[in-house]
């Protein structure tokens, strides 16, 4: 395929996720050594490569850190992530690296605090990585006004069975991103690169004592971004919730809310200050996060059945919850 490896490949096997369209393959090699292969056919190509020539930089600048090793390494070729194109369909692979330890189902009070800590620490070392990192033309406004357009679109709308009134909410709800983030300084706020999706499944840790740990690795780059790091926060708000890890899940907005994310925000806040305007920003990350990966992209993320499910709870549920979530009790935290 051009990657110039002559390792013969010994055995496939398919790794792909249960939840996600996504393609992804262990490849075993001659040599003993193994490789994941992950296969994507929607989007843009020339986004997808230019996420992962700044994913690849983003691990070069963060050598000198701590975090050196956390970002599973994309294999390269000629200086340049290698990404095989056959008409639809983009492939890149990645370096397969130790799993480390795995977060439990519900976190500990200690483990939210050092969770907490050690994104902050993370982020920190990206804010810094960031200054030689250039933007991509990948953007949260982007991304939204491709919804907006694409509602006009017949097969579209046919393909979701949205009534008028449910898309003139969506509308509303676009429109409302644009306004609302404008108003809070969204322009003004720094720029890292973030991965948005943290999982327990996609991110592993190293136990230290006394109930510590510190991020070990990190896999699954599908959501990267370089916006705002708060667009971290939902996901993780997701991970210290007090309910846990479940199997059965829906993408509500009360999390921000529960004691245990406040108990997150302020070890977070800590060791990096979050400022107001970012605190008020979450009300748009997450607004952007049910228009952008349920409603507009959802076929691409979620099997069939489940993409249904969260498209019409969106509809029925996190949109309309939106305009009410109130996050002024956060902003006592970071005053």
């Amino acid at each position: 395929m051009g990657l110039g490896d002559g390792r013969e490949m010994k055995t496939i096997w398919d790794a792909s996720p249960g939840v996600s369209t996504n393609r992804v393959f262990r490849v075993l090699l001659e040599d003993g050594t193994s490789v994941f292969a992950k296969i994507v056919s929607y989007g843009s190509f020339i986004h997808f490569r230019q996420d992962h020539q700044r994913i690849a930089k983003w691990s070069e600048l963060l050598s000198d850190t701590r975090f050196s090793h956390f970002l599973a390494p994309i294999i390269q070729k000629d200086g340049e992530p290698y990404i095989y194109r056959s008409n639809r369909d983009w492939l890149v692979f990645c370096e397969e690296v130790p799993e480390g330890n795995r977060l439990p189902n519900r976190l500990s009070d200690g483990q939210v605090e050092s969770l907490a800590r050690e994104l902050a620490a993370f982020h920190e070392a990206s804010r810094e990585a960031s200054e030689h990192l250039d933007p991509t033309w990948k953007t949260l406004g982007s991304d939204v006004a491709g919804l907006f357009d694409r509602m006009s679109e017949q097969f579209w709308r046919e393909e979701r069975h949205f009534s008028r009134n449910e898309l003139a909410l969506i509308e509303r709800h676009c429109e409302s991103f644009f306004r609302n983030a404008e108003r809070v300084g969204y322009h003004r706020l720094p720029k890292i690169p973030v991965l948005v999706d943290w999982n327990i499944t996609n991110f592993s840790i190293q136990e230290k004592g006394e109930g510590g740990f510190s991020l070990f690795r990190r896999w699954d780059y599908d959501w990267f971004r370089i916006e705002p790091r708060v667009l971290d926060f939902y996901f993780l708000s997701r991970v210290v919730r007090a309910e846990g890890d479940t199997s059965r899940f829906s993408y509500t907005p009360d999390m921000f809310l529960e004691p245990r994310f406040v108990r997150f925000l302020s070890a977070y806040h800590e060791v990096s200050p979050v400022s107001e305007s970012e605190i008020l920003f979450l009300r748009e990350a997450y607004r952007f996060f049910i228009l952008s990966y349920v409603l507009n992209l959802g076929e691409h993320f979620f099997q069939w059945s489940l993409r249904m499910r969260l498209q019409r709870e969106a509809i029925d549920h996190y949109l309309p919850s939106v305009d009410a979530l109130d996050l002024t009790p956060l902003l006592s935290v970071v005053r």
